[in-house]
């Protein structure tokens, strides 16, 4: 492996949340990184405080409107995409009648495009991601009804 491209790995290591990573190539190369965590003090005003505990009721009213119908919840981090590609219809639309293992969406992580299935047979209720946004595991992607 190139030099250049293991200078270029380490960089985008230490740029994100990642603590550690393993990597086997074919030619028989064998790359292992581990991240140390700091821990940090941090002080937090009672302004703040207040401020978490709307946050807080505010994802827990989210939740329970999300409960009324079946949720299909991100699998994985990475893009979601509601088109194959830009110029194609989207896989679904609001309204739409599906069944289970219809294909709903793509997400693409690490250039890999996943196809993203139904776990439920019903009606598309809700589109809860915008087209090209950055989901991350869990993260509701559609109601389905």
């Amino acid at each position: 492996m190139e030099y250049e491209k293991i200078k270029q790995l380490m960089d985008d290591m230490g740029n994100s949340k990642l603590t550690e990573i393993n990597v086997d190539f074919p030619d028989g190369t064998k790359i292992s990184m581990k991240k140390e965590i700091k821990n940090e003090t941090v002080v937090v005003n009672q302004t703040e405080i207040n401020s978490i505990e709307d946050i807080k009721e505010t994802d827990n009213k989210s939740e329970k409107i999300l409960e009324e119908g079946n949720v299909v919840k991100s699998p994985m981090v990475g893009t979601f995409y509601i088109k194959p590609s830009p110029t194609s219809e989207p896989y679904v639309e609001i309204g739409k009648d599906i069944k289970q293992g219809d294909t709903l969406c793509i997400i693409e992580a690490m250039k890999l495009m996943n196809e993203i299935e139904s776990e439920f047979s019903g009606k598309v209720a809700e589109i809860l991601v915008k087209d090209g946004d950055t989901v991350e595991y869990g993260t509701p992607l559609f109601k389905i009804k």
